[in-house]
């Protein structure tokens, strides 16, 4: 899918902690799947949880800076909670694909209520593709966007292979189309970062 800028079941170790706070500044853009982009709204889920949307106007401010909505886009506590829901179904499923597993029919049944939702249009403005919203609800409507994103992206409608980055805290996700399948992270400038310099500190004997 384009047109966007390239909570069930018993929580996990890491989600037992306090998620903490985090500016809409910080959010992890960089990837190129809309809806693995979202799942990066918590991040760190291998050690201390930094959550990223921890109240209705950070998740407005994720909805925009990933062109789906205005500033002005209206969004509650309620839809705060379901968008979480959202979020942790996509990553449960995500990361069963990355072992070649099939997802939770919880989580399927989910995303595809989601995805039922889906009223947005996508157009062809100047070149670029664009999704207008609804003028009624329209942030759940965004969020249904994220929803048929990851419903394709699972489904196989994209080339690549859907991994775990491997940097110990973060769990993220990502779709590796590099040439041999070689790809770690799911970010080089974030993840990749902070393990070539964890690599060159141990090589240096910790110093």
């Amino acid at each position: 899918m384009t047109g966007s800028p390239a909570a069930r079941g018993t929580p996990t170790a890491a989600h037992s902690a306090t998620p903490a706070r985090r500016s809409p500044q910080e959010f992890r853009l960089g990837n190129e799947i809309l809806a693995f982009r979202f799942v990066a709204t918590l991040g760190e889920r291998r050690a201390e949880p930094l959550e990223r949307i921890t109240t209705p106007e950070q998740l407005r401010a994720w909805c925009t800076a990933n062109d789906l909505g205005g500033t002005d886009m209206p969004v509650s506590d309620a839809l705060l909670r379901d968008a979480r829901e959202l979020r942790e179904a996509i990553h449960r499923a995500g990361s069963a694909a990355a072992v070649d597993g099939t997802p939770e029919p919880a989580d399927e049944e989910l995303l595809n209520r989601w995805t039922a939702r889906h009223r947005a249009r996508l157009t062809l403005t100047g070149g670029r593709a664009q999704w207008h919203l609804p003028d009624t609800d329209p942030a759940r409507a965004a969020l249904a966007v994220v929803a048929l994103d990851a419903v394709a992206t699972l489904g196989g409608h994209r080339d690549g292979v859907i991994k775990r980055c491997e940097q110990p805290t973060c769990g993220g996700l990502f779709m590796d189309t590099s040439r041999g399948g070689r790809r770690r992270w799911c970010s080089m400038a974030t993840c990749g970062n902070k393990m070539k310099k964890a690599n060159l500190k141990a090589a240096r004997g910790g110093a």
